[in-house]
This record gives structure tokens, sequence and C-alpha cells, in this order.
């Protein structure tokens, strides 16, 4: 075993700290950027998921989830450190619309998709 590979081993990993992270559990779900900038929507006030795309990409994030609600809200980037665990949960919402969301992750438009609308 040479230096460079004891040193590589004796790093330990890192996350990304320009990356934000989303966080949920079973009363809300939260995003929290580098920015210090921390989004939070209860679950219960959950009224809409909407996909928004822009054309900036690939280069950048250009797909966020955007989780709506009548006292909170939270934008969610795709490329958030838990955004993919979120988004199995958000799919399993009662008629989450997949072919919405498909299309979305598909698009390279500036445009907002309607995933899933709390029923009246």
């Amino acid at each position: 075993m040479s230096v460079m590979d004891w040193l590589r081993g004796r790093r330990k990993p890192q996350t990304n700290p320009q990356r934000p992270v989303v966080t949920f559990d079973a009363e809300s779900i939260t995003c929290r950027r580098p920015t210090g900038l921390v989004e939070t929507v209860k679950w219960s006030d959950l009224r809409v998921v909407l996909i928004q795309t822009t054309a900036n990409g690939p280069a950048v994030d250009d797909l966020f989830w955007m989780l709506l609600g009548e006292k909170g809200g939270c934008v969610v980037p795709s490329e958030a450190i838990g955004a993919e665990d979120l988004l199995t949960k958000v799919r399993d919402l009662p008629d989450f619309d997949y072919e919405s969301a498909i299309n979305a992750m598909k698009c390279t438009d500036e445009r907002e998709f309607l995933c899933w609308q709390k029923p009246l």
C-alpha cells in the first residue's frame, strides 16, 4: 500500500455543504439551504405538490419540488440531499399524478407541473 492510498483511507467522507438538505418525519417536511434559509410545511397543511422546471440545466439543478400549504411551504431542489427519499414518500399521496412527474423530469423548458392537489 502506498502512502497516498493510506492517506485516502484516512480521509473522512464529507457531504457537500453547498447542497440543501431535505428531511421529513410524520409531522412535516423541512428543507435547509446552505445560506441558512429553512422552509417547512406540515403534512396536515399540505395542499399542492408542483414540480417547477427551468431551462438552466443540466449543468445546474433545474427541477424543484414545490410543496405548498396554507400556512407554509417548502421548495426542494431535486439535487438536495434526501430528495430521493422525499420523492418516495410524496408519490404515496392519494391520486399522485405520476405522468405529470415523469413529464416534468423530461422537460427542458420553464414550466410547472401539478402532481398532486388535496381534495376539497
